[in-house]
């Protein structure tokens, strides 16, 4: 049986005895029903991983002893900024939880023309909360120490003002004459961004690439919005990153 891995955002030293949260309780004893002496992966979210075992377990609460820090880094050396348009239903859910799994390590979502999706005040607070559920339980599950940053939701033009980093500036374009083969391998990060369902408008497209975004393809075909992203960032991973 696989050890169970859970994020614990609180110190972790050898041989100190540490509570779980809420969070991590409830996964760990009322979905797992781990019992005493059950080990665990404990990970901070900062890149450290520990060895850890229970060791007392309550009604509404329960305690880990922390053994040795675990060895093995699996972020890519590969910095991938993702700044999407957010879409409708459940589709950026999915989105975001691939991408954390394809190792990107910043996550923007952003408003834009065609989205159709209006979250504000308490019910955009609700979507943020879900979407950092999201972040950690795909890191539980793919290996990552380190969680990928989540920034809240802007609109699109102050989203590539402060998402977009040093390095690549790439729009996803079935009809752009460049592919991703043809790059200059990035010297800093590459910032992709992917419009939503119906894609950017041609004034957005506009500000975009004033904004130092070059359009790239992938191949003939469009993509849908919760294909186009994730197909971007594994090629980016096989060609520059650590997809072998």
């Amino acid at each position: 049986m696989r050890i169970p891995r859970i994020y614990l955002p609180q110190p972790l030293t050898r041989g100190a005895t540490v509570a779980l949260d809420e969070r991590a309780f409830n996964h760990a004893v009322r979905v797992l029903r781990l019992k005493v002496g059950a080990p665990l992966r404990l990970f901070d979210g900062q890149g450290t991983a520990c060895a850890a075992r229970l060791v007392e377990i309550g009604k509404r609460a329960a305690w880990a002893e922390v053994a040795d820090t675990l060895p093995g880094d699996v972020e890519s050396p590969l910095r991938l900024v993702l700044v999407q348009g957010i879409a409708r239903g459940e589709k950026t859910d999915f989105i975001l939880q691939k991408a954390v799994e394809l190792g990107v390590a910043v996550f923007q979502p952003v408003f834009t023309g065609r989205g159709g999706v209006d979250l504000q005040g308490e019910r955009l607070e609700r979507r943020i909360q879900h979407w950092r559920g999201i972040v950690v339980s795909a890191c539980e599950q793919c290996g990552r120490n380190r969680l990928p940053e989540l920034r809240p939701p802007l609109p699109l033009d102050d989203g590539l003002r402060l998402a977009a980093e040093p390095g690549l500036r790439l729009l996803l374009d079935p009809l752009a004459e460049q592919g991703v083969r043809t790059l200059t391998p990035p010297t800093g990060a590459v910032t992709l961004l992917i419009g939503p369902e119906g894609g950017l408008d041609a004034a957005e497209i506009a500000r975009a690439r004033a904004a130092g975004f070059s359009g790239v393809r992938l191949g003939p075909r469009v993509l849908r919005t919760e294909t186009a992203g994730l197909a971007a960032l594994a090629a980016l991973q096989a060609l520059w990153g650590d997809w072998i």
